[in-house]
């Protein structure tokens, strides 16, 4: 894993974007010689990432693109995705209390719980009116 690989692609707001996603995915894991087990844990992050973009960032019926990265440094990946929807910092949230039995617990806050377990590092900031979320995992 020498030297520094970046992929860049963009979808629009539609669920109907999800097997692109994966697929782009698939190809990125498979030509970067990343391991099977990670590119599932990418697919998983990234798919839950752009669902709760694409189901609550937009407050509007319009396409919006939503703009993803990912490089691989040496031994570190880094995963950026872009939005123009509302601001709205998943990492500012408490955790969910995932030992109350599931009728208990408030719907929601699993995804950037799992997102934040899988990769080593979850940074949010909004930049020019943009949304950006940057993972990292050091593989």
């Amino acid at each position: 894993m020498e030297g520094r690989r970046i992929k860049n692609f963009t979808l629009s707001n539609s669920i109907s974007e999800l097997p692109a996603l994966v697929s782009k995915t698939d190809y990125i894991v498979q030509n970067w010689e990343l391991p099977a087990s990670l590119g599932m844990n990418i697919n998983l992050v990234l798919e839950e990432s752009l669902s709760n973009i694409i189901n609550y960032a937009f407050n509007d019926n319009r396409e919006h693109k939503i703009r993803i990265s990912l490089s691989l440094n040496r031994n570190i990946l880094t995963i950026k995705i872009k939005d123009d929807g509302i601001h709205f910092d998943p990492t500012s949230h408490e955790p969910p209390d995932i030992t109350l039995p599931a009728r208990k617990r408030p719907v929601g806050g699993l995804g950037i719980f799992l997102i934040s377990k899988i990769m080593d590092t979850v940074h949010y900031s909004r930049k020019k009116d943009l949304n950006v979320l940057t993972l990292t995992k050091k593989i």
